[in-house]
């Protein structure tokens, strides 16, 4: 899916300008992020947590396609949370569905490092897609 959310407005993020890394927990893969290759996918804004999973296939499931219209990307940021975009209020709205918020909640499509420090995110168990498609 992917795309646009006609609804929202476009909030510009400031975009990373070096590399940092960013680990998912508990799979415990690290990604090293090289902002001049976003996007990596075309789910969520540009180098966003959920653009940066799609590079090596986590599998946090997103079923709006990474438009901010469900909560199915949340994930919690262990370190590195004041390197993210600020969160929009429609984030904030789609997040107060999510299971088991944490005050370091964010939905993975939204949240934009600003690539000022490594981030350390963890999926929750209910988010983790194992279930893998075949890419056409």
């Amino acid at each position: 899916m992917g795309g646009d959310n006609p609804y929202l407005k476009t909030q510009a993020a400031k975009p990373a300008t070096k590399p940092f890394k960013v680990t998912f927990m508990p799979m415990d893969v690290t990604i090293d992020v090289d902002p001049k290759e976003f996007p990596y996918d075309h789910e969520g804004l540009p180098g966003s947590l959920l653009d940066i999973s799609r590079k090596v296939a986590i599998g946090i499931d997103h079923a709006c396609g990474g438009v901010c219209a469900c909560s199915t990307c949340h994930v919690v940021v262990k370190e590195g949370f004041d390197s993210l975009s600020e969160a929009s209020e429609e984030e904030d709205d789609q997040l107060e569905n999510a299971p088991s918020i944490k005050p370091t909640s964010r939905l993975a499509c939204q949240a934009v490092p600003d690539g000022s420090c490594d981030l350390v995110v963890e999926v929750p168990e209910w988010n983790r897609n194992l279930a893998k498609e075949p890419e056409h």
